[in-house]
């Protein structure tokens, strides 16, 4: 397999949560809409402290995540948010086991 797997830890800035929330979700709309190399980007919250942002991404190669990094989409997120991200921690991992119920 040659997809790129990550998952990215956020600390957003709690008095920006809001607007942070607002460019995550048009940047990962926009990468499933538009990049066939984006796999699949999910976003989480922790119920105790919402402002602790933990993200799943795929990506078909490592091609494809270069594309998605330099996209129009995600550097108007990465610039926007800048300023909300108090910490960002970015993990590569192996996937075990993905997998999916596909929708109606």
């Amino acid at each position: 397999m040659d997809q790129i797997v990550r998952i990215a830890r956020l600390e957003i800035d709690p008095a920006q949560l809001r607007d942070y929330l607002g460019f995550l979700k048009e940047e990962i709309e926009a990468s499933i809409r538009l990049e066939p190399g984006v796999i699949m980007l999910h976003a989480t919250a922790r119920k105790d402290a919402p402002h602790l942002i933990q993200l799943l991404e795929v990506h078909a190669s490592p091609a494809a995540y270069e594309a998605h990094i330099a996209s129009p989409h995600f550097q108007k997120y990465k610039t926007g948010t800048m300023a909300m991200v108090r910490a960002l921690e970015l993990i590569e991992v192996d996937p075990i086991l993905l997998a999916a119920k596909p929708t109606a």
